[in-house]
């Protein structure tokens, strides 16, 4: 049942009192139990949780943040606010927001607007509510905050300080906007980072979305033909995952130096088109639209899963299959089948992000080194606030590695550094 929940610190739930709108407060017992599971595996923000309680380096800071709203993402919201931040927060995608966990933070005091299976509208709604506390940092996954600034609040531009992007398909909206003079404030790349892409879009959603696709169908993946479309960090970790799992993995793709490195990786490469008729189980994950669309509907055999791992519903081009379809009915939870003649086609998660939609999305030591990125990138926008010039900014070397160094230090692991003579050996050109 939906509710408007008032917080109030002083009744232990402060003078001020911020509405949110959330699905239900007495959930928050449970997505607190999830936040501090999820705590006690992220050992890098634990650490810049601690300095930032000694910094406050967001202190009179709003902090507007849409980020798909689950435990990790909950416990990179208390890290900021323990550094001085007040939050504002809503989902990045309709049916990745958990409900518990929003019902947590606002216990803790954030203002929080979201729920889960919100409507179009009520998503947009959300999203404006957020950006109407008029932040002076903002956090994004997928553009949403930004470009809704943008066309609907640019009263609001000058008070901003930065922000960070954590996805490829935002950072795509963000370079066309760049493009044509639109962008206004300065947004760090923050999928960009080493530690971001490398780690968190192959080894993170590799394992996230096959624990989504597994606990949603409960099917076997050995011995079955899974077509991944696209082959960049994310599609390469799917791929290796299906491997791993014994499946025979075909590879689509668009650009031919990646189709080629998914050949030499062992993988067979074709058009999507030639792919449709074998494939079991399709997984886009190419941040394009209609990827698998009408005339693949036609190919694809009966009883083949379909899902999407990229950031928005439109890579299997759902709305076209509805159109087509002789009958549509929900098959179990999280699937829908789609009757084409005398053959179903199912649907994993409304076309949604199914490790965020049908699963928990990344595991937490992933998205402890992610989330490490984006607190740091934040922190450094607010230090050199005034002084950048550019609207386009890379996570600084310095942060990469330092989230690099953090990493391998939780985990007992030491390593080599160059002595004073590799270094100027390296430095010289002479012989």
């Amino acid at each position: 049942m939906l509710c408007y929940y008032k917080y109030d610190k002083k009744k232990g739930m402060g003078k001020k009192m911020h509405k949110s709108e959330i699905r239900d407060i007495g959930l928050a017992q449970e997505g607190q139990k999830k936040i501090d599971w999820v705590r006690s595996n992220m050992p890098l923000l634990r650490g810049i949780e601690e300095e930032f309680r000694k910094e406050k380096p967001f202190a009179g800071i709003k902090v507007a943040l849409s980020i798909h709203l689950e435990a990790k993402t909950a416990y990179l919201c208390h890290v900021l606010n323990t550094g001085g931040a007040e939050m504002y927060i809503t989902g990045s995608n309709p049916l990745s927001t958990q409900d518990d966990v929003a019902a947590a933070l606002v216990s803790a005091g954030m203002t929080v607007y979201a729920w889960h299976a919100s409507t179009p509208a009520e998503y947009e709604a959300h999203i404006r509510k957020t950006v109407e506390c008029g932040p002076g940092i903002v956090i994004d996954d997928g553009g949403d905050l930004v470009t809704m600034i943008h066309n609907a609040y640019p009263h609001l531009i000058e008070g901003i300080i930065g922000g960070c992007e954590e996805t490829t398909t935002g950072i795509l909206r963000l370079l066309a906007m760049d493009k044509d003079g639109a962008l206004k404030f300065p947004m760090v790349l923050v999928n960009n980072a080493q530690c971001k892409h490398l780690f968190d879009n192959r080894y993170g959603t590799g394992q996230s979305v096959w624990d989504g696709i597994n606990r949603t169908t409960n099917l076997s993946v050995s011995g079955k033909t899974v077509v991944v479309a696209g082959y960049g960090w994310c599609g390469k970790g799917v791929a290796m995952r299906a491997k791993g799992f014994g499946a025979n993995v075909i590879v689509t793709e668009i650009d031919p130096v990646k189709a080629i490195e998914a050949y030499m990786d062992g993988f067979a490469v074709m058009e999507m088109v030639d792919a449709a008729p074998l494939g079991d189980i399709f997984v886009t994950v190419t941040g394009c639209d209609d990827v698998i669309g009408e005339k693949h509907f036609n190919l694809i055999k009966d009883g083949a899963v379909m899902c999407n791992a990229g950031h928005f519903d439109v890579e299997v081009n759902v709305a076209k299959l509805a159109e087509i379809a002789d009958e549509i009915k929900e098959k179990r939870k999280n699937i829908v089948g789609y009757r084409l003649g005398d053959k179903w086609l199912n649907v994993l998660a409304e076309g949604r992000l199914v490790n965020l939609a049908a699963g928990d999305g990344h595991p937490a030591e992933i998205m402890d080194m992610s989330f490490a990125i984006q607190a740091l990138s934040a922190r450094y926008m607010v230090k050199n606030k005034g002084n950048i010039d550019k609207m386009i900014i890379d996570v600084p070397t310095e942060i990469d590695s330092e989230v690099a160094l953090r990493k391998l230090h939780s985990l007992g692991i030491t390593i080599d550094k160059l002595t004073e003579e590799q270094a100027k050996y390296l430095g010289s050109w002479v012989v």
